[in-house]
């Protein structure tokens, strides 16, 4: 389910949300099922229980997922999940395409990068 990129700069533990997230909007987590246990999911990835705490804490702060006292984790509601993704998606864009106006790049120059997706 979760592949760890130990190459990746990023924190495991960023390296978990981004995946859990991936796999709630893409529908492969549905919506309301139950997330694995900190402690299976600590031992199956082989890492320290406190980063998929801290994982789980900042999935829950975001919206994506709840929690139910003596339950567990739980998906959030996947419309609201692919809405949330889209926000970020929409707000990385505007980061960039600000970036590229600073440099000079014009909207014909960013509509040829769109395009051809180069």
């Amino acid at each position: 389910m979760i592949n760890l990129d130990y190459k990746d700069k990023r924190p495991i533990y960023e390296q978990i949300i981004d995946k859990m997230k991936e796999l709630m909007v893409m529908g492969v987590i549905p919506e309301n099922a139950q997330l694995p246990s900190v402690r299976s999911l600590a031992v199956e990835l082989s890492i320290n229980p406190n980063t998929i705490q801290r994982a789980y804490a900042e999935l829950e702060r975001q919206g994506y997922i709840y929690s139910v006292k003596g339950k567990g984790n739980f998906a959030a509601d996947n419309e609201r999940l692919r809405d949330l993704k889209v926000d970020e998606i929409k707000e990385r864009l505007i980061e960039i395409l600000d970036s590229a106006k600073k440099i000079g790049m014009s909207d014909d120059d960013i509509m040829n990068v769109v395009k051809n997706r180069r």
